[in-house]
């Protein structure tokens, strides 16, 4: 038996914490589609246990207001990568905070390619693709976890093969907290 066959594989898991939570607590009424909160202790023990991931890559837009809530996140476990959020306000007076983490979430992948075997991106973004496409060239990508199997991008079908759906998780890694 060769080295490699002993070798534990060594996963980690890369997450768009935005994407997650948007997509997963969508209503989605014409889909018949009614969203959910994470418990991200749950998702952790989940990755850990079914995937036996590592190595939890947490990202997301910074606001002071959270820091209780990054303390939580950092204790269960989680690596958290930061991007600066930037408020916008439209001609309603409805301000939206944005802090895209895509190019964030690819550069740490890549950063990290050498200490893992196989990744795991949590994401139903399209803009992943390049990074999804590279990883599974090299041999690299474990799953691409869809956070709402009703609203992904169809840029990642040709990657059906690695996608698992998240919407019958909800039993799993579901929060008890009202939506």
């Amino acid at each position: 038996m060769d080295q490699k066959q002993n070798k534990k594989e060594i996963i980690y898991a890369f997450i768009d914490s935005n994407n997650l939570y948007q997509g997963l607590l969508t209503d989605l009424p014409l889909r018949k589609y009614k969203g959910w909160r994470i418990d991200f202790e749950k998702f952790k023990t989940y990755l850990e246990k079914k995937y036996h991931v590592e190595k939890l890559f947490l990202f997301m837009g910074y606001m002071k207001d959270n820091e209780k809530m990054y303390d939580d996140l950092k204790k269960l476990g989680y690596t958290l990568i930061f991007k600066p959020t930037i408020s916008h306000t439209d001609t309603k007076g409805k301000t939206t905070v944005k802090g895209n983490v895509d190019a964030e979430l690819v550069l740490q992948t890549m950063i990290e390619l050498p200490n893992y075997d196989k990744a795991i991106i949590v994401a139903g973004d399209g803009d992943y693709r390049c990074l999804i496409e590279y990883l599974d060239k090299i041999e690299k990508l474990k799953h691409i976890l869809i956070p709402n199997q009703k609203l992904y991008s169809s840029l990642l079908i040709p990657f059906k093969k690695y996608m698992i759906y998240m919407n019958p998780l909800r039993v799993v890694v579901g929060s008890k907290e009202k939506k």
